[in-house]
Formats: C-alpha cells, structure tokens, sequence
C-alpha cells in the first residue's frame, strides 16, 4: 500500500456534548512514521478527542479526513481498515485463547458468515511473532497479565493493517519497565510507516518515541509541534500549574522532572 503525506488530516474540528462545549478548533496532520502525542491534565479532552479521530464521536464542526477522504462518509468497517484503536481499558468477558483474540482483528475483512482464511490466520501469527508474544497464543486471555494483556490488544489492532494507530494512554496501566518496551515497540511500529496518534500523562514520553507533540488544555492545542519546541518549562507549567525542569541526560535525551509544590490537587 502507498502511504501519500498527510495521511490524516485534522480541520478545525469541535464536539460537545449537551450543549457543553468538550474542545474546539482543532487542526494538525500526521504523515507515514509520525508518533503524535498528545499531552495534557486530566479532563481536558483528550480521550474524548481520541474517541472523535477514529469516528466513536461525531464532532460537531470541521474535518477528519484520510488520505483526504472525509471520514464522515466512511463506515466503521471502512475506517477500521485504515484506523487501529486501542482504549484506556478493555476488561475480557470470555476466556478466548490469545491467538483467537487477535484473529478477532480481521473481522473487518470478515463478512457475517465468513471463517477466517489460511492468510488470515497467517496475519494473526505474524502480529504475534512482531510484538514478539507468539508463546502466548494459546494461553487463555483473561489469564493474562495486565502489560500482556495490552500487548495482545496490540496485535489484535495490527491484524486489521491499518494505516493509522490510535493509543488511549496505553502505558496508563503498565509499570515503569514495561511502559518502556511498549514506547520501544510504537518507534519500531512508526519505523515500519505506521502513523501512532497516542495521548499521556507522562510528558517524558514525547521525549522517548514521538515525532509530533500537542499539549492540550482549556479545550484547545496551546502548542504543537516538536518535542524540543513543545515540550518547555514553560509551556508544562501552563499546562499543569506547576513548576517543571527539563534536564539532559548523557545520550543528549531530555527528561522532565516536577518540583514539589503545596498546591492543593487540581482535580
């Protein structure tokens, strides 16, 4: 498949929600092998943002488009064949072997009263093989840890071939190690072409595998653009309300550590 730039096009878009506005004007394009993430406290709208990009919320005005067709005239079968999402959570309901949980994946190829095909069967180990979890396969899902749960999740979205992933904070339920091979596994995935949209709490992770960085607060993008030029001091404490320094470890890498404040929470 030939990726053209701009895969993903984001036009001015809003949403709210009875009559609440969630965001508003928002813009910014993704190429093949960028990592956006997007930054920003806690109810500002980036889950709800994320939910609009891949067409689980209608926004209100503006445009999504991909590979400049509007995704407003797609079905969520057409969009699930260009666009991969993985949400904050996902609790398993039934104890399905891992390797029939990412053969799920190809239910966009699938019609009603198809059973997956040898090649789709193929894909799904691949998948398994890529985020190298192929030992996993006939383990039972729900029997799973919680880091090996997300990484099934993973290839399970990567058996649909998209174009485009989109991440809800994916490291949010993952301890510090893992948090880590998973940021390590999206930069092989971006090296590979495929386009990573990905939220977080964690403005360390821009510095670690994105591309792109948007920091979202009051409803809006008050910067985007590169991790060196987005991820200041500066614009960290307009975000967060605290104070933030930026050091330089040995390998040139920035790291963002808070200072203490006796500020009460902001929740």
């Amino acid at each position: 498949m030939v990726i053209e730039n701009k895969l993903f096009e984001v036009k001015n878009i809003s949403f709210d929600y009875d009559g609440e506005e969630i965001f508003s004007d928002i813009s910014f394009s993704i190429e093949s092998g960028d990592v956006l993430c997007i930054l920003g406290p806690n109810g500002t709208g980036k889950t709800t943002l994320i939910k609009c990009l891949n067409g689980l919320n209608e926004i209100n005005s503006g445009e999504i488009l991909i590979n400049g067709e509007d995704i407003k005239g797609l079905s969520f079968r057409q969009i699930s064949k260009h666009v991969g999402y993985i949400p904050q959570s996902h609790v398993p309901s039934f104890p399905f072997k891992v390797f029939d949980v990412v053969l799920m994946g190809r239910a966009p190829y699938l019609n009603l009263t198809d059973s997956p095909k040898e090649e789709d069967r193929k894909i799904a180990l691949d998948a398994l093989k890529t985020l190298g979890i192929e030992g996993l396969k006939d383990k039972e899902y729900t029997n799973l840890s919680g880091g090996e749960r997300q990484l099934v999740f993973l290839a399970r979205v990567l058996c649909q071939k998209p174009d485009i992933l989109i991440l809800d904070e994916p490291t949010s339920h993952l301890d510090f190690g893992n948090q880590i091979k998973l940021l390590e596994i999206i930069d092989n995935l971006a090296k590979s072409g495929l386009s990573i949209i990905m939220s977080s709490h964690f403005p360390d992770h821009a510095f670690l595998s994105s591309t792109k960085v948007a920091i979202m607060k009051n409803k809006k993008f008050i910067d985007f653009g590169t991790p060196d030029d987005v991820v200041t001091e500066e614009n960290l404490k307009r975000a967060y309300s605290i104070d933030v320094k930026l050091m330089e470890l040995d390998d040139k890498r920035k790291v963002c550590v808070p200072m203490k404040t006796n500020l009460t929470l902001d929740l």
